[in-house]
């Protein structure tokens, strides 16, 4: 099992930075930090609180409601020997009041390890005000989480997941030997969509602390020896279907953000991308002629999902024999479709809503007024009431398992899809308030996720949260 990440004392007020806007609300006014010696001795906590006796490995969870609204509450620790893991956290009160719904009640968020001496106990008791972050401040703080987290996986080549193909000997070589750009971030598609991921929040925001760091890691991988010896490796025999759709379509999103980014180096980068980008492109165009049902699961080899960034990049790149072949292939697959069972997910390892993910396709190739027929009859039980609680997030249970953990990948893609499903609707349509609200539920429940206190999460969550916070899915070229 992966050990949590330890994050260094000095970066208590980070920790606090990302909470803060996560929840939306106003800088911490109380930060209480108790440390007592002897993880088995009794721990002294406040009075109102009372006494409870420790252990290593103890997981202790303290949930205090507070009487005012608005108020947050921290208290939350799993002991072990070299560390406090503060893997289950709550907050109560409204998220912010300027949006369409207010999270209600004891929603879990997860922050990360804050590493202690063996002969130490830390205990965490934070209250929050309820004045919301401005957006673009809380924009800043997460992006800046997220590109760190990508920074540390996109050259970290161990731990490593390869789906590899071997004809002899001569190929049971290293990940960096094999795939020399994308061999970090524990998988091949991690990789390449954490490089879409720095690529996406070095050109937003280009100003940010993490931009420098993330524009070198960008020219240490995507040099033009690096991406010929990767479409070497996709060409070799017996990878026609390697990372189809979902690493496919990650690397044609890596080639849509580039091709945007109006700077020399991404016009390099982009360049030394073009024959990989081509070749992936040319395996979803050999593939779905022949591929006679679309693929429902919840994980990568989703077609509806994968559909939906490949249309993307087919827009934006002017590639119209694609656009025309996904449009087509989306009318065959789904446009029939009804009664969408949205009632049996999710599956217990989901990170993508096959439902959700179907529909935020549809608005992409479909009018307002059209697209707004089909949801009735697709997913007749969105209410018209503004409400969140017919969509609840999931819960992880077990963020150190590798599968287990993308229940919080769920939350995060059902909120930019449920944002999506809305935007595909008429302005006055009454369904719109509770798509937007259960969304702001997922964008809490999932934002407070992406810690990168695992590495089971931390290298894939942050690409997700950085799709949903900027907004790609709404910014992509629409439908001429």
């Amino acid at each position: 099992m992966l050990r949590p990440r330890a994050v260094e004392e000095p970066s208590l007020k980070s920790l606090l930075d990302f909470l803060v806007a996560v929840t939306g609300v106003a800088a911490p006014e109380t930060l209480a930090l108790h440390r007592y010696p002897g993880l088995e001795q009794i721990e002294r906590r406040p009075k109102r609180l009372g006494y409870r006796r420790l252990r290593p490995g103890a997981h202790v969870r303290t949930v205090r409601r507070s009487a005012r609204p608005g108020k947050v509450v921290v208290e939350s620790m799993l002991l072990e020997r070299v560390g406090i893991d503060f893997r289950s956290v709550w907050f109560r009160g409204a998220v912010d009041p300027e949006r369409p719904a207010h999270v209600k009640g004891m929603n879990m968020v997860r922050l990360a390890t804050l590493h202690v001496p063996a002969a130490g106990i830390l205990f965490l008791s934070l209250i929050a005000g309820a004045a919301p972050t401005a957006a673009s401040q809380a924009d800043e703080v997460l992006g800046a989480h997220f590109a760190r987290l990508a920074l540390d996986c996109v050259h970290r080549e161990y731990p490593n997941k390869i789906a590899h193909v071997l004809h002899g000997d001569e190929d049971a070589r290293p990940p960096r030997e094999l795939t020399p750009a994308f061999y970090g971030c524990y998988d091949w598609h991690s990789s390449v969509h954490g490089h879409w991921l720095l690529a996406r929040l070095a050109r937003l925001h280009p100003e940010a602390e993490t931009a420098a760091a993330s524009r070198a890691a960008l020219a240490r991988s995507l040099t033009a020896d690096n991406l010929r010896a990767e479409a070497e490796y996709m060409q070799a025999p017996g990878r026609d279907s390697f990372e189809r759709p979902y690493g496919l379509a990650w690397l044609l999103q890596l080639g849509a953000e580039l091709r945007e980014w109006n700077d020399a180096d991404a016009r390099r980068w982009q360049r030394a991308l073009a024959q990989i980008e081509t070749l992936a492109a040319e395996r979803i165009r050999d593939w779905l002629p022949k591929l006679t049902h679309p693929i429902r699961s919840g994980e990568h080899s989703q077609t509806a999902f994968a559909f939906g960034l490949i249309l993307d990049w087919a827009r934006g790149a002017g590639d119209h024999g694609m656009v025309e072949l996904i449009e087509k292939r989306v009318a065959h697959y789904y446009a029939a479709d009804y009664d969408c069972p949205l009632r049996y997910e999710p599956s217990g390892q989901d990170f993508l809503s096959p439902c959700l993910a179907e529909a935020d396709l549809l608005r992409r190739v479909a009018s307002p007024a059209a697209f707004a027929a089909w949801l009735a009859e697709f997913l007749p039980g969105i209410p018209g009431d503004g409400g969140a609680d017919w969509l609840e997030p999931a819960v992880v249970t077990d963020p150190t398992d590798g599968k287990l953990v993308h229940l919080d990948g769920l939350n995060l893609s059902r909120a930019w899809m449920l944002e999506g499903i809305a935007a595909g609707l008429p302005a006055a349509d009454g369904r719109r308030p509770a798509l937007l609200a259960a969304a702001a539920v997922h964008r809490t429940s999932g934002l407070a996720s992406v810690t990168g206190a695992t590495y089971e999460g931390g290298h894939w969550l942050g690409t997700f949260a950085t799709y949903l916070i900027t907004g790609r899915g709404l910014d992509a070229p629409a439908a001429r």
